[in-house]
């Protein structure tokens, strides 16, 4: 008798780019509650620890990659060189500060190369259907960078950078939809492509509505790109039903604008444990909110989507948010930890994200058919 034995083949498969530097470099030399103490190894060590633990990598589905590898030219595509020579000498010299909100040690130059390596890996893994979406456990944050300054724990832009990377060296030249849902607006990110109608900027930060600041809803953006930034500030206490209120303007922007790739700025720090951000969200928000954007994608673009890692700093709360994306992309049941058994109907901003959401829909109706 002959007995053949088949090998379960995967038909949805995920990469997740990973490598030791990330959860061990790069070691800010100041004691909490310094804010950029926060952004730590231990962020990612916490990540990588607990997806062993939930045996996530024994799945056939989960694929690990490493960060390609970046030379000067390739960041200074999207920076100058007095900032990435800044990075390069107080990396040299082993410390520095730049800025009120940026420190500087002997790693980080290479790490902040290798973060860019790592949004790229994430991305052209996608775009080359390698895998069919992607997750990038990568540091530091990027979407706060600039062209000629390291902000907001940011050192370089990783997803700016890798956009116009495959633009200019691989001449892809698709539709592109980044989605930021990190705590804070991406105020780097957005400028390198405010203008540009082929890349879909839509952002869902917290607001501090009674201060004002930059991230609101009437930032729409300029010249051939105007419409295509869209800004969905929701406020500081935020729940998690109030969070995925924004996914019905997301999703009919996202069908009508018809992109090829979706890039998501994944920050965690809306989570309610996070120690800088403001809002009430738990594991149910990014699962629900993956869920929900992966039938998107499956309908418009093959699924192709790449999760590149920005903010989240609550060393409890990052690895089950990640990992309840993941599980999400894996189309498996989540249930969230016992510790976020937690009732926060009563902050609801209900009626205040049904003001902004309207006010919102008024705005872009000038711009994209499909809002009424």
């Amino acid at each position: 008798m002959i007995i053949f034995t088949f090998k379960m083949t995967c038909n949805n498969r995920i990469g997740i780019i990973v490598d030791e530097d990330f959860a061990t470099k790069n070691v800010p030399p100041y004691p909490y509650p310094t804010f950029f103490s926060y952004e730590t190894p231990l962020r990612i060590k916490s990540i990588l620890s607990y997806l062993e633990k939930t045996e996530i990598f024994n799945n056939e589905c989960i694929i690990k990659i490493k960060p390609f590898t970046v030379e000067e030219d390739v960041i200074k595509l999207a920076h100058t060189n007095y900032h990435i020579n800044s990075i390069k000498t107080l990396s040299s010299r082993g410390n520095g500060i730049l800025g009120e909100d940026v420190c500087v040690t002997e790693d980080t130059y290479e790490l902040a190369k290798k973060a860019i390596g790592g949004a790229m890996s994430a991305i052209i893994n996608v775009i080359n259907h390698e895998v069919n979406q992607s997750f990038a456990l990568i540091r530091p944050p990027g979407h706060h960078a600039l062209r000629e300054i390291a902000s907001g724990l940011c050192i370089f832009n990783n997803i700016a950078n890798s956009i116009i990377f495959i633009r200019e060296k691989l001449q892809y030249n698709k539709r592109i939809a980044i989605i930021d849902i990190d705590a804070h607006f991406g105020d780097g990110l957005v400028q390198y492509f405010y203008d540009d109608p082929r890349v879909l900027y839509f952002s869902i930060h917290e607001y501090d509505l009674t201060e004002g600041e930059i991230g609101f809803i009437d930032e729409l953006g300029t010249g051939e790109g105007l419409g295509r930034n869209i800004n969905f500030p929701i406020p500081l206490n935020s729940t998690d039903n109030d969070f995925l209120e924004s996914t019905e303007i997301l999703e009919l922007v996202l069908r009508e604008f018809k992109p090829d790739l979706i890039i998501i700025a994944a920050g965690f720090d809306m989570y309610f444990a996070d120690p800088i951000g403001n809002c009430l969200l738990t594991t149910i928000s990014y699962y629900k909110f993956t869920e929900k954007l992966l039938k998107i994608a499956e309908d418009i673009c093959e699924g192709k989507l790449a999760f590149i890692l920005e903010g989240g700093y609550s060393l409890i709360g990052l690895p089950v948010c990640v990992h309840s994306v993941i599980k999400a992309l894996l189309k498996e049941k989540y249930e969230h930890p016992p510790f976020e058994c937690l009732d926060f109907s009563g902050n609801s901003k209900k009626s205040e994200i049904s003001k902004i959401k309207s006010s919102l829909k008024k705005l872009l109706a000038k711009y994209w058919s499909s809002i009424v």
